[in-house]
């Protein structure tokens, strides 16, 4: 993967909350009812762009994204939940091996099936076939964790399939249903249909969430979005001075 020194570095997020602290010096602009935000970090031109939460509004923003500013790499940042095997707590960083989609499929009697039951491809790329998984670019992952780990941060990291859901988990029986079935470390809402707009263009794509919560049976007292957005965008400042 070559990044050219001066390309434009597209990041996406979900809320303005997610980039808040990255978009204090940037500059703020509306286009189509996308609010996005421009300007340089760390000597690299960005662009910031919200998205709107879920696949569909993921998907728009993507795929603007990418045909009218022509990043070189994407960065897909913000918040998830993490599973109870993750090893993950709250505050912490889970950066996506791979993006699963975990409602896409066909449900049978003893539960659901991804795609390649039908054998019907979200993608296909000359003989590649994507189903329900998408692996992300494994440079940018190495980047990712060399650039953490060259300074001390106060929080912890690690790498994993990562699930998008369409329906937030809300119980501990879910929550070990889907860990089971996909051997995931976290759940969010968009990653996977960005990580499929990336891979329709050809485009690298790296995904870093910071942990607001673990996936269990919901309970909001226990979560922390603030600090789970804080750390995730300080590790994206640390990526971006690494590229």
């Amino acid at each position: 993967m070559t990044i050219r020194e001066k390309s434009c570095i597209g990041i996406m997020v979900a809320v303005p909350a997610e980039c808040s602290i990255l978009t204090r010096r940037l500059r703020k602009a509306t286009e189509a009812n996308l609010l996005y935000y421009k300007g340089n970090l760390s000597g690299r031109p960005v662009v910031v762009v919200v998205s709107g939460i879920g696949k569909v509004n993921a998907s728009h923003a993507a795929t603007r994204l990418i045909r009218e500013h022509k990043p070189d790499l994407v960065m897909n940042i913000g918040v998830g939940g993490a599973y109870a095997s993750a090893g993950l707590a709250i505050g912490d960083i889970a950066i996506a091996e791979k993006e699963i989609y975990g409602d896409e499929g066909v449900l049978l009697s003893d539960g659901l099936h991804d795609l390649t039951t039908i054998g019907l491809p979200l993608l296909q790329k000359g003989r590649k076939k994507y189903f329900n998984e998408f692996s992300l670019d494994r440079e940018l992952i190495r980047r990712a964790l060399r650039s953490i780990d060259a300074d001390g941060v106060s929080f912890a990291f690690r790498t994993g399939p990562f699930v998008t859901v369409s329906a937030c988990t809300g119980t501990t029986k879910r929550a070990r249903e889907i860990e089971k079935r996909f051997h995931a470390i976290c759940e969010n809402m968009e990653g996977a249909a960005i990580a499929h707009v990336c891979a329709r263009y050809g485009i690298p794509l790296v995904e870093m969430r910071g942990i607001s919560n673990l996936v269990r049976d919901r309970d909001l007292s226990g979560w922390n979005i603030g600090l789970a957005a804080e750390n995730c965008q300080t590790a994206a400042r640390k990526l971006i001075s690494a590229v």
